[in-house]
C-alpha cells in the first residue's frame, strides 16, 4: 500500500512542480493584455488570471476563493484515499489520482498565494476559443477522464 502513496505523491509532486515553473515563467514574460502567438489561428500564450472555477465559473463570487480552496484540499484527500483502495491498484489508476491531486494542489497554491489562478495555455480554431488553462488544470482533466476510463473498464 506505501507504495501505492509513494507513486500518488511522486506523480503530484512533480506535476506540482512543473505546473509552479510555467506559471513563474508566463508571469515573468507575458503581459495581461498581449498575447504571445505561438501556432498562428491555433496556439497562444495568453497570460489570464482566474478568480472562479472551471471555465471562469463563479468568478467575482466573493467566497469563490475559500469554497474552491476548500474543494482542492478535499480533492486532494480524496485521490490519496482511493489510492489506498481498490480504485488505486493499477500503476494508470495511481498516475490518474497523482494528475488529479497534483492539480489540485497547483491551483491551491496559486489560490493562497494570490486569491486566483493563473493561467496562459490559449488553445482555438480561429476566433474559437477553449478557456485559457494551465499545466495543473490540464493534470486534473486528464487525471479524471483516465480514472472514469479506467473505473468503467474495471482496471482501476
Amino acid at each position: 500500500m506505501g507504495g501505492r502513496m509513494l507513486k500518488v505523491a511522486a506523480t503530484a509532486l512533480i506535476l506540482v512542480a512543473l505546473d509552479q515553473i510555467t506559471k513563474f515563467m508566463a508571469e515573468s514574460w507575458l503581459t495581461l493584455a498581449s498575447p504571445v502567438t505561438v501556432i498562428p489561428r491555433l496556439f497562444d500564450l495568453h497570460l489570464v488570471y482566474n478568480t472562479g472555477a472551471a471555465f471562469s465559473a463563479f468568478a467575482g463570487w466573493a467566497g469563490a476563493r475559500w469554497l474552491f480552496m476548500a474543494v482542492q484540499l478535499v480533492a486532494v484527500a480524496l485521490a490519496f484515499w482511493l489510492a489506498r483502495g481498490n480504485v488505486g491498484k493499477s500503476k494508470m489508476a495511481q498516475l490518474a489520482l497523482g494528475l488529479i491531486a497534483g492539480g489540485a494542489l497547483g491551483n491551491f497554491i496559486d489560490r493562497a498565494r494570490l486569491g486566483k489562478v493563473v493561467d496562459f495555455i490559449d488553445w482555438h480554431l480561429g476566433d474559437l476559443h477553449w478557456p485559457v488553462f494551465n499545466l495543473a488544470d490540464a493534470g486534473i482533466s486528464v487525471g479524471a477522464v483516465l480514472l472514469g476510463w479506467l473505473i468503467l473498464r474495471g482496471r482501476a
